[in-house]
Order: C-alpha cells, then structure tokens, then sequence
C-alpha cells in the first residue's frame, strides 16, 4: 500500500471503489490456506486493534503527520503475513474487520499529512476488507472516508454519490451515533453541492440520531463521533448554508458545552469559529479565536491545520492595518 511518491487523487477512482468487493474471498481463502502459514488466532486480532486504538488515539491529539510509518511498518511486517496465514473463517472475519479499521487509519493519517492519492487507496482497500469481513458499519465509515475527502478536494456530485452510498450501507444498522455520522456527512456534501434541500433533511436526521445516542463511545470508529463533533460539522454546514449566526452558536456547542479532547480537532473548530465571526463582522471575536487556534496548533503535523493558517493569513491580508492585525500575523508566520 506504501508509495513513495505523491499520488493524485481523483473522483473517479473513488467512484470505482463502490464496485462490489469479492464478498466470498475469506470463504475461498478457508479453503485453500496452505498448512505451513502462521497459525492464526484471536489473538492477534485483539493486537491490530489494540494498536489502532494506540496509534489512534497519537494521531488524533498530534495529527496524522505523526507515526504513520509506524502503522506502515506494522502493516507490512505483521498484519501482512497474517492476512496470509492459516484461519478459520470465523477469525477471518475479525481479522479482515480489524485491518479494514487499521487501514482505514492509514489512510486518514496519510490524508491529514496532504498526500491525498495515498490515503485514497487506502480508504478503497479499507472498503474492500469491511465487505468481505460482511462489516457493514466499517464499509460505511470507509466510503465516509472518501466521501470527506471528495469534499475537500471540491469533487461535489462524487462527494454526494459516496454519501449516499455510505448512508445506504449503513440502513440496516441500529447505532443512532453512526447513523448521525453518515448522514451529517451526506448533509455536508449535499450543501456544499448547492442542494438545500437535501442538506436540511440529513441534517435534521443527523440531530435527531445524535441526540439519542449514548455519550460513551464504543469500539469502533463511528461511536466515537460525539455530540461535540457533531455540532462542529453542522455548524460548518450552517456556515455554508448561510445561517452564520446558528453556525456559530453549534461552534459554541462544540468547544465550550460539549468540549473536544483532542487537540488537533479543537484546533480546528476554533480556526473555524474565526472565520464565522468574520463573516458576521465581529473583528475582535474573529482575533480572539485565532489567538486561541494558534495557541493549540503548535506542534500538530496536520495538513487541515496548515490550511487553516494559510486561510487565515490571507483574510488577514485584507485588514491590513487593523490594530491586532499583524501581532496575529506575525504569530501565524512563525508557526
């Protein structure tokens, strides 16, 4: 999965990872495991999840710039020549669910550090090995994958067709915190395509599952999609939808009632909130947050927070003499 160099991403490759997976593969490699493979149990399942959370949790608080050789390295050199060893179909399954998760994060680690194609190929490899483990909720959170990705990268009708087909393969699942994961992702990409409508009815949905969720988060990676995220999300969308002053209001949810624990995310949300209040002409409260994103972004590797010191430094170009201008400006351009 490793390359060296930059690989461009593109909407068509996205698209044609929703060509269906070989759902028999694990039932046909049963039957054909050499007997001189390693022998495989639950126990190594539980290690690639133990440190998928571990490694996780590092990106998360750091950004993905940080350590993604290690999870390169475990791949090829553990889970590789696992996936490869002797099974039974009942561990196949959790073993192929656990590296879909661990891929997925290579993935998310390789896009957070800017090398879009690589963590393109990641998402569609992490999508492969959730439907051929029969995991419907880590085939949706992978096609979430590139869904996001396909926004950022302003592949709209792509980012709305990988939406929809992350909701639809989420259907039949009963955690209402993944079901506000999906549909607040469609309700993004369906904003940032023009279409209100829709927007307004996934967000709605959205609301609706995350506010009868659990506050705890599970195991996977959907349960960890808190009401703090959530409002973070829709606040953006609002943003985008126009309604600047509700879209404040939920950035507000997001750091102060609901709080965020990583680093990296509240670093995010603030330099989000900054532009908000640009936009409704609170110069002073724009310069507060950024203050404060500055203050929590030194030491992240995270290309998403490097696009927001540039986002931010050219709105400040356009104030040019403003008091507390360019002591902010001066602060960014060290960073």
């Amino acid at each position: 999965m490793e390359r060296r160099q930059f690989l461009a991403a593109s909407s068509g490759y996205a698209l044609a990872a929703l060509g269906l997976p070989d759902l028999d593969s694990i039932t046909r490699r049963t039957r054909l495991q050499a007997g001189s493979a390693v022998r495989v149990g639950r126990g190594e399942v539980t290690a690639i999840r133990q440190m998928t959370r571990a490694l996780g949790d590092a990106a998360a608080e750091l950004g993905g710039g940080h350590a993604r050789h290690l999870v390169v390295h475990y791949l090829n050199a553990d889970v590789d020549r696992w996936l490869n060893g002797t099974w039974t179909e009942a561990i196949g399954r959790e073993l192929y669910a656990a590296t879909a998760q661990l891929v997925h994060l290579a993935g998310w680690m390789a896009q957070d550090e800017g090398n879009q194609g690589l963590a393109q190929q990641y998402y569609a490899h992490s999508y492969s090995l959730a439907a051929e483990a029969r995991d419907a909720e880590l085939s949706a959170t992978a096609l979430r994958g590139l869904a996001v990705q396909a926004i950022d990268l302003g592949y709209r009708a792509a980012a709305v067709r990988l939406s929809e087909a992350c909701v639809d393969e989420a259907k039949h699942l009963s955690d209402p915190k993944a079901l506000a994961y999906y549909q607040v992702t469609l309700s993004d990409a369906a904003a940032q395509d023009g279409d209100r409508r829709t927007a307004t009815h996934y967000l709605g949905a959205s609301q609706t599952n995350i506010e009868r969720s659990a506050l705890e988060p599970g195991e996977s990676w959907a349960s960890h999609f808190s009401i703090g995220r959530w409002a973070h999300h829709s606040g953006m969308i609002l943003a985008q939808l126009g309604d600047h002053e509700a879209a404040q209001d939920h950035l507000h949810h997001a750091l102060d009632i609901h709080g965020l624990d990583r680093r990296r995310s509240r670093a995010i949300v603030l330099a989000d909130l900054g532009t908000v209040r640009l936009r409704q002409d609170d110069l002073d409260g724009a310069l507060a947050a950024w203050h404060e994103f500055l203050d929590c972004s030194d030491g992240i590797r995270s290309v998403k927070v490097e696009d927001a010191v540039h986002d931010m430094r050219a709105r400040l170009a356009r104030l040019h003499g403003v008091a507390g201008v360019a002591e902010l400006d001066e602060r960014a351009s060290a960073l």
